[in-house]
């Protein structure tokens, strides 16, 4: 039934409007795999923030809700229910995109002269990454330019 509901959207851009539909019709398995990444970086993170303690554990909280600040901007725009507005849509995206907080762990890896030079960022960038996954794992992604689900 999930794969004609697919094709259904698919063949009628806008069908999925009516339904209010607000997660995305990602695969099962897709969907555990992100929930798997989801666990290992919970526990990551928690481990490296308890590690470093410090700036590392406010750091790591706000990596943690920093994708989600987004629903801040641009708000007030029109929309329907499950509709993000557009304004909302262009910060929303790159921040629910895995390869900026890849980068925000690798770049202070790179340039660090030891390991707990880096702690504070890298532990950041962890949290931002188990925001993502666990979004994609509980069926919440990128929206189209329009703010709907993909």
């Amino acid at each position: 039934m999930a794969s004609t509901h697919r094709t259904h959207s698919h063949a009628h851009p806008g069908a999925h409007r009516s339904s209010g539909r607000t997660r995305s019709s990602t695969s099962r398995p897709v969907r555990l795999a992100w929930g798997l990444l989801a666990a290992f970086l919970l526990v990551w993170t928690v481990f490296e923030a308890v590690k470093h303690a410090g700036w590392v554990i406010p750091l790591a909280l706000l990596g943690f809700v920093l994708p989600d600040l987004s629903f801040f901007v641009g708000a007030s725009g029109p929309h329907q229910h499950g509709q993000l507005p557009a304004g909302t849509v262009r910060v929303y995206n790159p921040l629910h995109r895995p390869i900026v907080p890849i980068v925000v762990m690798a770049i202070p890896a790179a340039l660090a002269d030891g390991p707990g030079d880096n702690a504070a960022p890298f532990t950041f960038g962890l949290a931002w990454m188990l925001h993502i996954a666990l979004d994609r794992s509980l069926g919440y992604g990128l929206r189209t330019a329009d703010g709907w689900q993909r």
